[in-house]
């Protein structure tokens, strides 16, 4: 290789910044401040370096420096929104700095004129977000000037002006770079640098916030970022009694147990092999029958949820009042505490046969390993209780159910897996398989359980977390992410929550709870 072509390779390396590096920022700011007063001296560097080196940060190519990002931590309750670049920056004193402060202020930001357009302060950025988060701070801040409203100030007022870039109407050079890195606009304040007439005194307080913040972190007994999910294939076989029938229940959890696995999901109507015992009755009259064993199961479930230590998710099962027969799922969390959702949608088959009703609340419930949501089967298809349910920051969806065809399983499968994408959560699906001769209306059955995923780099490109083999007998267990559906929510390639337009539609829950 030549001495020449050595000389044109780069060689960027991102670093703190050392006193040494002083005379390199120096000649960038010179060159891009047309103020020079806007030049940081080398006391002044050497200040920012002693109360926080962390925080300065740059780029070098072949051991020049050619772009740093500078910054403090502060209190920022102490300074407000309505702060000036001198006061917060302690007249360029860095006295404001304290370790024990929630936001990094970003005091400064430039590159060489001669590496723009190759994504440097993409990197600074990057670099700044990262800091923030290692150290758990809430947010970035930072003052923008808005170079570009020079030539529009006369026109239009600063917020007019930060309007139109934001829409991408006006490009400026300062404020459209901040945007395109996930800043927000906080608001707009005056006199943030009096001496920038290009900006007319005005700058935009920009923040960037850290989506991993936790405001009191524990030693112990923190939300769980990884959550593992066990799902149930269950097969239908023939029990004699409740107790066959809890032995099978107790194989499963103890077996997804042994996996350390924080949920144990079995399908909808997992409890039918108990109603050949009613197969001399009529159809409707033999599922309230079933509905009696419900309670009971129910206990011995809570039992074995916090014997072996995982939430289960037992389902569902007929429940009967002497008024209205329901179907119901039962969360039995591991710290002994229950919860139950109602099937809301009721399949015409089902109403006919049985005179099944429909429930009339939906909610989501809090859990060691997350806040979950529960639609039994015919619900998943109706994407407004996804969205309901995503609304209360629902992190997984469990969906238990029973089809009977393969065209029948699809339709859950399908809709599953778009409640996933379009509200950006975890979806959880089982059924039952095989076979229930003598047993009107539930003689067949069709499943292949799954976990579903959002679609984007972080995920699986095709939402689909695990998939068990259709038709057989198995269980699945795998690991879900709840601090991807976080970074998903906020930064991903589409955010389908955050850009919801609001302005033009909403979905609205009627029914009191």
């Amino acid at each position: 290789m030549s001495k020449i072509k050595e000389e044109l390779e780069h060689r960027l390396r991102l670093r703190n910044i050392k006193l040494s590096d002083y005379e390199d920022i120096r000649g960038i700011m010179t060159s891009i401040y047309k103020n020079p007063n806007g030049v940081w001296t080398k006391e002044e560097l050497k200040n920012q370096l002693r109360v926080f080196p962390e925080g300065q940060i740059c780029i070098e190519d072949n051991g020049k420096v050619v772009a740093a990002a500078l910054s403090l931590i502060v209190d920022y309750n102490q300074f407000g929104d309505n702060h000036t670049y001198d006061e917060i920056t302690g007249y360029g004193k860095f006295d404001t700095h304290t370790e024990d402060g929630d936001t990094l202020y970003g005091t400064d930001i430039f590159v060489d004129k001669e590496y723009r357009g190759m994504r440097i302060g993409r990197r600074l950025y990057d670099a700044r977000k990262e800091l923030c988060e290692n150290l758990n701070l809430r947010s970035i801040i930072a003052g923008g000037r808005i170079p570009g409203y020079a030539d529009y100030a006369d026109e239009m007022t600063p917020r007019k002006y930060i309007d139109l870039v934001k829409n991408k109407e006006i490009f400026d050079s300062v404020l459209s770079f901040q945007l395109a890195n996930e800043f927000h606009v906080r608001k707009v304040i005056t006199k943030y640098l009096p001496e920038d007439t290009d900006s007319r005194a005005y700058a935009t307080l920009l923040e960037w916030i850290n989506i991993y913040y936790e405001k009191d972190e524990k030693l112990i007994g923190n939300k769980k970022s990884i959550v593992r999910l066990g799902l149930v294939q269950w097969k239908m076989r023939r029990f004699s009694n409740v107790d066959d029938l809890m032995q099978q229940v107790e194989f499963f959890v103890d077996t997804v147990s042994g996996y350390k696995s924080d949920f144990c999901l079995l399908p909808e109507f997992f409890n039918a092999p108990l109603l050949a015992e009613f197969n001399d009755m009529d159809a409707s009259e033999a599922i309230r029958n079933l509905a009696d064993y419900t309670n009971e199961i129910v206990s011995r479930m809570s039992d074995l949820a916090v014997s072996y230590n995982v939430n289960v998710i037992g389902g569902s099962m007929p429940e009967y009042d002497g008024k209205k027969l329901r179907n119901v799922s039962y969360l039995c969390r591991r710290d002994g505490t229950q919860a139950k959702q109602y099937k809301l949608h009721i399949t015409p088959d089902e109403a006919a046969y049985w005179g099944l009703q429909g429930g009339n609340g939906i909610n989501v419930f809090d859990t060691d390993a997350g806040r979950i949501g529960i639609l039994i089967c015919y619900d998943v298809e109706f994407p407004e209780l996804g969205r309901i349910l995503a609304e209360q920051n629902m992190d997984i969806l469990f969906v238990p159910f029973w089809t009977d065809t393969k065209n029948a399983f699809l339709r859950v499968n399908t809709c599953a897996k778009s409640r996933a994408i379009e509200n950006e959560c975890y979806v959880a699906i089982t059924g039952s398989v095989g076979n229930l001769p003598k047993v009107e209306n539930m003689d067949i059955q069709y499943s292949q359980a799954a976990i579903f995923s959002p679609s984007d780099f972080s995920f699986p490109h095709d939402a689909v977390v695990a998939q068990a083999s259709e038709n057989e007998e198995t269980i699945i267990v795998a690991d879900v992410d709840l601090d991807l559906l976080t970074k998903q929510r906020k930064a991903g390639s589409v955010r389908n929550l955050e850009q919801r337009r609001l302005d033009l539609y909403s979905i609205q829950w009627k029914q009191k709870k």
